[in-house]
């Protein structure tokens, strides 16, 4: 009775030193998916930049907003609710895999085939609009998911995602550009692995941002433009100083209707992947010692993705992986609502322009791939040994789909596709091509069910692994797995693969006469080697 009493009187601290950390760390995460979503839609959708800094940025910044005040406050209320001092928020904000698909998957090829980037912007309105309301109905369903899902194969399929998408092109460019990337990542392993405090308590992430910049602005003045900073880069950013706030948009979400068709195929799909995401950003939360209701996460990301894409945000809202990486930086309650306090400064007052000239991208990298680090090693630290096997099952979609991406960019600056150049003489040279495109489809839900058949097996759960891969098989036949698209009877062979292997899994524990497992042969007494 009066524990009950003191923790529902208990107020935790909004703010703590580490705070600071996590702030530096978070905020250059966001700031620098803000920089390639800015150039994504200056350079790549030709979008005109009163609409981009005077619609989109401050639309972007009210929801992020939104979602970093609101992340604060479940882990406030956690906080209260247990009486624990070291509950850390979620971290949120842009989907960076949705930026890229709803930029190069929907908004560009309705851009030109319309000749009207403005229409581009409204079908990128309708994507989410339709995706808010598939994370809200899932959320209810997300719950069930997680609790009967392993452990490893959420983990599993999460770090295949940080080591494909995450860790991969940050450490590409630190290694392009070494002095700056090579010595920032030092300077931030040096203190959040090995403990180093700097002057007066300084932030890491703080003195390789502080440290990237001066090496390439020294260069600069030196004459070597080590970096690619230039003086006027930042002229013409201050000359975009100006306010902007957020204005209706939901006549333009209503114009881009017109192309539902298109939309559906990537939107629920997609809507898909978010539920899966989000339960794995949940577990690896839950992991790390903060447990925060999966239905409440999920909902809250619909909600306040559609207040955004009603305001003109085309870009879905997400819980980040990540969580344990803020929280051993120090991060409590405050970084994440920090976080949305800047994020309103950079996109309301035109602040974006001027630090994607002042900063060079390559000092922020090695934040990312600290982050990928971490996540990736959480699947292995945080589930049983005997089930690594099936982590790197599931990271192997990811690579997959990262491969294939590599070859499709490469061979689209050629002005060429696979198909053009031919499978087989791919193949020849040991690029599997059609390999890595089925292999790769959907991977977070190839990673998921692939790592949670190997668990059931591992665990000699037969009729478990057997209803996994008949789930397996019936997303695949619906195009969610190990396709491009969503519909009836696509990938047919992978999905009668998924069906026989049901049928054997299902008659091993029916019918098959199942060696103990090691542990048990060791329990009994009798060294065996299997």
């Amino acid at each position: 009775m009066n524990d009950a009493m003191s923790m529902s009187t208990f107020k935790p601290r909004l703010w703590t030193p580490g705070d600071w950390n996590a702030l530096f760390g978070f905020g250059t995460n966001i700031l620098v998916n803000m920089l390639v979503l800015t150039g994504l839609l200056r350079f790549v959708l030709k979008m005109p930049d009163a609409i981009v800094f005077g619609r989109i940025l401050p639309a972007v910044g009210l929801m992020m907003c939104l979602s970093t005040f609101y992340y604060a406050y479940l882990a406030y209320k956690l906080a209260q609710k247990t009486g624990r001092t070291d509950v850390c928020a979620l971290p949120s904000g842009i989907s960076v895999p949705h930026m890229f698909v709803v930029v190069f998957v929907i908004m560009l090829p309705i851009a030109l085939k319309t000749g009207d980037p403005i229409k581009g912007w409204e079908a990128g309105l309708t994507w989410v609009f339709v995706q808010s309301f598939v994370l809200m109905v899932g959320g209810f369903v997300a719950p069930v998911i997680r609790k009967i899902t392993p452990r490893a194969a959420l983990l599993g399929t999460l770090a295949g995602v940080s080591i494909a998408f995450i860790s991969m092109r940050p450490a590409e460019e630190m290694f392009m550009t070494p002095l700056i990337g090579v010595v920032c990542f030092a300077l931030i392993v040096i203190s959040w692995f090995g403990g180093v405090r700097y002057f007066k308590g300084i932030p890491a992430g703080l003195v390789a941002i502080a440290v990237g910049s001066l090496i390439a602005w020294g260069s600069t003045a030196l004459g070597y433009n080590y970096g690619g900073m230039t003086s006027a880069n930042v002229s013409q950013a201050i000359s975009s100083f100006g306010f902007s706030v957020p204005l209706p948009a939901v006549n333009h979400i209503f114009s881009g209707f017109q192309f539902l068709g298109v939309i559906l195929v990537t939107a629920i799909p997609f809507g898909i992947y978010d539920l899966v995401e989000a339960m794995d950003n949940v577990e690896s939360a839950s992991v790390a010692g903060d447990s925060f209701p999966t239905t409440r996460v999920l909902t809250a990301d619909g909600i306040i993705s559609l207040v955004g894409c009603c305001m003109g945000n085309p870009f879905i809202n997400a819980v980040y992986i990540g969580h344990p990486g803020w929280k051993a930086m120090g991060g409590r309650i405050g970084y994440s609502a920090a976080t949305g306090i800047v994020v309103i400064c950079l996109s309301w007052f035109g602040i974006i322009a001027l630090m994607m000239a002042l900063i060079p991208i390559v000092a922020i990298s090695p934040i990312l791939l600290y982050i990928g680090m971490l996540i990736g090693s959480q699947a292995f630290q945080e589930t049983p040994k005997s089930h690594a096997p099936a982590i790197i099952l599931a990271l192997t979609p990811h690579l997959a789909a990262w491969g294939k991406l590599l070859i499709d960019n490469a061979l689209g600056a050629a002005g060429t596709n696979a198909a053009a150049v031919g499978l087989d003489k791919l193949g020849q040279m040991g690029v599997l091509y059609h390999g890595l495109e089925v292999m790769g489809g959907g991977a977070i839900l190839a990673g998921l069910m692939l790592g949670a058949i190997g668990v059931c097996v591992i665990d000699r759960l037969f009729m478990k692994a057997a209803g996994f891969a008949l789930a397996a098989s019936i997303l695949t036949f619906f195009g969610f797995m190990h396709g491009e698209a969503i519909g009836v009877g696509q990938s047919m062979v992978m999905a009668l693969s998924y069906l026989v292997v049901s049928a054997v899994l299902a008659g091993c524990a029916k019918f098959a006469i199942v060696a103990p497992k090691p542990a048990e042969i060791e329990h009994g007494g009798a060294a065996v080697a299997i």
